[in-house]
């Protein structure tokens, strides 16, 4: 590489770490703690690259760029943030920036990217009278869509692409994994967001809709879980978008924005979602990911909406590292919505300013004992249950039969896997069982789960993977992968 890259950070071992890489590649560099610095030398004329922090001392990168831009317009800038969220990556696309990454950011990537911007240095596309387009100011920062996880990025990314993009958005993910928010977001930040915002869902007559339709112009329309909506009810809506599209104010018509299921196409196979109202509704597909997908954005995850929680009243509380690692072992079936409450039961419950592991384990019991999640804690490598079958490898006992009623409470389903899974550690005394627990515990529960998933819903494969909330391929994988045999009431449809 062959340039003059100017570094603004005020942590002095990613100052050292880039000056050290970006030297030995070839590169000069100049590197500094601060934004006033920075501003400087490009003001002088120096570097031909700028990377620079967003949270620094003496104010935020993403507020410098325009300045740069003004002053420098064909300097590329990228910045780099470990505040990941979708407010930071709308705001760097807003800002025009050459490339955006979050931190902790993989060092040979971040050098590709210098790389790429030393060769092309773009020119920015500006605003009437040649400025660029500064960034507009952050939305609620106590939004809940922070990640660092691969697959948040990428929606984050493509996101900031689509905010104000004049194309039909489909947010599909699972419920509770934050569709809504991001469906919002795409309002909250698009040049539409002086516009009203309106939200229908199955619960709205098909007569509602014509007056929904009519308040959403010139903003957005947001259609909740389309797939719940009658038939006369989808029939009405693609005629009004058809209307809309076809009058004489095309600018009127509100931008659409639809939320629905993990596989949108599984709903338009299963009859409930009309083809053609599907691909009005998703002229982009933005895949939200299951909380359970992204285990290491969990406790930042955490430790946001506990911050969350005490500005809205609930006593301020940190989060311990053994409390963190309680919640990344727990599946989280209900994904960022069930977090967040369990957060919220956390704030009240714990007993000092840092939640404890056994606080979490107490909201997560609590929460399950209210039945608001029949999910127990994820394996992790001390619980398992291997399938072989000699003494040293045995599964845990099956427990007793039940051989007529009782008055018992029901165990619930945690506390019954505990149970077994402690027996079988008991039968090896001191010893621990053999290594590999947690992919035989995990293949034993999903055999018998498919098989009797399959069953309850009469082989139809739908059905099956909507129940398990997989979809259909993934199912048939699994079934070919764990043996299990198709019988004539199971088979695959």
């Amino acid at each position: 590489m062959d340039g003059t890259v100017l570094i603004a950070d005020d942590d002095r071992s990613i100052r050292t770490v880039l000056t050290q890489a970006l030297t030995r590649a070839g590169c000069r560099v100049h590197a500094t703690g601060s934004l006033s610095q920075l501003q400087r030398w490009v003001e002088e004329g120096r570097g031909d690259l700028v990377v620079t922090d967003v949270m620094m001392p003496d104010g935020n990168g993403l507020d410098v760029v325009p300045s740069i831009a003004r002053a420098r317009p064909m300097l590329p800038v990228i910045v780099i943030s470990a505040q990941n969220t979708i407010v930071t990556a709308i705001r760097a696309t807003e800002a025009e920036v050459f490339d955006y990454l979050p931190k902790p950011f993989d060092l040979p990537d971040l050098m590709a990217r210098i790389r790429a911007g030393l060769s092309r240095r773009p020119v920015r596309v500006g605003t009437e009278g040649g400025e660029t387009r500064a960034a507009q100011p952050a939305a609620d920062p106590a939004m809940p869509l922070v990640g660092h996880a691969p697959a948040m990025q990428a929606l984050f990314r493509t996101v900031a692409r689509v905010v104000n993009a004049d194309l039909s958005v489909m947010v599909s993910g699972e419920p509770g994994s934050g569709r809504t928010t991001v469906a919002r977001a795409l309002h909250d930040h698009s040049d539409r967001r002086d516009g009203p915002l309106v939200v229908i869902s199955p619960a709205d007559a098909a007569d509602a809709l014509p007056a929904a339709f009519a308040r959403a112009a010139g903003g957005t329309l947001l259609v909740e879980g389309p797939a719940g909506f009658e038939p006369g009810a989808q029939a009405r809506l693609i005629g009004l978008i058809e209307a809309a599209e076809a009058g004489h104010d095309p600018s009127r018509m509100p931008r659409l924005v639809a939320t629905g299921g993990p596989d949108a196409m599984a709903d338009v196979s299963s009859g409930q979602l009309r083809q053609d109202l599907h691909y009005r509704l998703a002229g982009v597909v933005l895949p939200v990911p299951p909380l359970r997908a992204r285990g290491d954005d969990i406790a930042p995850l955490a430790r946001h909406l506990l911050a969350r929680a005490a500005a809205l009243g609930l006593p301020r509380r940190d989060l311990s590292d053994e409390g963190a690692a309680v919640l990344r072992a727990w599946q989280f079936p209900g994904n960022v919505r069930e977090l967040d409450n369990t957060m919220r039961r956390v704030a009240l419950i714990a007993a000092g300013p840092e939640a404890t592991a056994d606080d979490i384990r107490a909201a997560l019991t609590s929460a399950s004992a209210a039945g608001m999640s029949d999910h127990a804690p994820a394996p992790s490598p001390a619980y398992a249950s291997p399938a072989q079958t000699s003494p040293a490898h045995a599964s845990p006992p099956a427990p007793a039969p039940r051989t007529g009623p009782t008055t018992a409470a029901p165990e619930r389903l945690g506390q019954s896997i505990e149970t077994h899974l402690q027996r079988y550690f008991d039968l090896h005394g001191e010893d621990l069982p053999p290594p590999g627990l947690y992919d035989r515990i995990l293949r034993e529960v999903e055999r018998p789960l498919i098989e009797i998933a399959l069953d309850a819903t009469g082989g139809n494969q739908l059905r099956c993977a909507e129940l398990l909330g997989i979809n259909r391929n993934t199912l048939r994988k699994k079934v070919n992968d764990l043996n299990i045999e198709v019988t004539r009431r199971r088979r695959l449809m």
